[in-house]
C-alpha cells in the first residue's frame, strides 16, 4: 500500500529527475576531459601497429638523438625526435602505452579477483576464519612493498609476466580489507538474515545478496589502484627490473633516457609526461565514478546543485 501511494503521489515542485550518466558526465568537464584521454590511450595501444610510424626497436645511428620537430635540427620524419640508438619517440610511447596498460590491466585484474575471494571468505565466515585471513594481510602489507617486489623479481628473472605475477602477489591486500569490510556490514542487514533464516546456501547468500553491493566501490577501488600499478611498473622497469629491451614501457624509456637528460631532455620528458597525464586522467574519471555510483554522494550533489538553483532563482526574482 505505501509502495502504491508513493507511486501515486504527484512528483514535489522544484525537483528534478536526475539527469542521465553521460549527461552528468558531461557537466563534469575534468571527468569527461579525463576518460577522453584514457580512450585515446587505450585506442593508441590497441592499434599501435598501425598507429606507429616506425617499429620501436628499429634503430638507426645517423638519426640519434634528433630533437621533435619544433627546435632546431628537428624534422617531420620524428615529430617526438629519437633516442641514443636514433629510435623514434613516438612509436616508443605509443607501443610503450600497450605495454603499460597490458601490465596495469592484468594486474589489477588478479589481485583483485585474489583479493575479492578472500575478503568475502574471511567477512562471511567471520570467527577464527576472519581472524587469520587478517593477519595474513596485516603480515603482507607490513612489508615495503616495492623492496618485496624487487626481491622476488631478482630471484625469478625480470620479464613482463613475472612483473604481473609479483604486483598481483603484492597488491590484492587493499581488496580483501574492502571487501571484508562490506560484507561483516551487510552481512547484519535484514535481508541478508532473512536470506539465512529460509535455507538459502552460503553460495547464494553471497552471490545473489552480498555481491552486488560491493561491485560498485571495487570498480572504482580497481581503477584508483591501476593508477598505483602504473607507477609501480614505471618504478620497476627504470630500475631494470621491469619490462627487458627490445620490449619498451614508458618506465623503461625514462630509465633509457636518464643518462641524457641534459643533452636530450625529450627522452625523459615524453614518456614521464604520458605517464603523469595517464594517472591524472584515470583520478579523475575515478572521483566522478565514485561519486556517480554512491547513492550518498548522489544526494549530496543534487541538494548542492538544487540550493544553487534556487539562490539563482531568487536573486532573479528580486532583480
Amino acid at each position: 500500500m505505501a509502495a502504491s501511494a508513493s507511486a501515486a503521489s504527484p512528483t514535489p515542485v522544484g525537483t528534478r529527475v536526475p539527469r542521465g550518466r553521460i549527461s552528468e558526465l558531461w557537466h563534469d568537464k575534468t571527468a569527461a576531459i579525463g576518460l577522453a584521454f584514457i580512450l585515446l590511450i587505450v585506442f593508441l595501444a590497441l592499434f599501435a601497429p598501425l598507429i606507429a610510424p616506425y617499429d620501436p626497436a628499429a634503430q638507426s645511428i645517423m638519426a640519434r638523438l634528433k630533437p621533435p620537430v619544433w627546435m632546431e635540427r628537428g624534422t617531420w620524419e620524428h615529430l617526438l625526435g629519437t633516442d641514443n640508438l636514433g629510435r623514434d619517440v613516438l612509436s616508443r610511447i605509443i607501443w610503450g602505452a600497450r605495454a603499460t596498460l597490458t601490465i596495469g590491466a592484468v594486474t589489477c585484474l588478479l589481485a583483485a579477483t585474489l583479493g575479492t575471494v578472500i575478503g568475502l571468505w574471511a567477512g562471511f565466515m567471520g570467527g577464527r576464519t576472519d581472524s587469520i585471513l587478517m593477519r595474513l594481510v596485516d603480515i603482507q602489507v607490513s612489508f615495503p612493498g616495492i623492496l618485496l617486489i624487487l626481491l622476488v623479481v631478482a630471484v625469478l628473472g625480470p620479464g613482463v609476466w613475472t612483473l604481473v605475477a609479483v604486483l598481483s602477489v603484492t597488491n590484492w591486500m587493499v581488496y580483501a580489507r574492502l571487501v571484508r569490510g562490506i560484507v561483516s556490514s551487510t552481512r547484519q542487514t535484514p535481508y541478508v538474515e532473512a536470506a539465512e533464516v529460509i535455507g538459502c546456501r552460503p553460495a547464494r547468500v553471497i552471490f545473489r545478496h552480498i555481491l552486488p553491493n560491493i561491485v560498485s566501490p571495487l570498480m572504482t577501488l580497481a581503477i584508483l589502484e591501476f593508477t598505483n600499478i602504473v607507477l609501480a611498473e614505471a618504478a620497476v622497469s627504470f630500475l631494470g627490473f621491469g619490462v627487458q629491451p627490445p620490449a619498451t614501457s614508458w618506465g623503461l624509456d625514462v630509465a633509457s633516457g636518464r643518462d641524457y637528460l641534459f643533452i636530450a631532455w625529450w627522452l625523459v620528458t615524453f614518456p614521464g609526461l604520458a605517464i603523469v597525464v595517464t594517472v591524472l586522467s584515470i583520478n579523475l574519471f575515478a572521483n566522478w565514478l565514485r561519486v556517480t555510483t554512491d547513492p550518498e554522494e548522489r544526494e549530496k550533489r543534487f541538494a548542492r546543485a538544487e540550493a544553487v538553483r534556487r539562490r539563482r532563482g531568487r536573486r532573479r526574482a528580486e532583480a
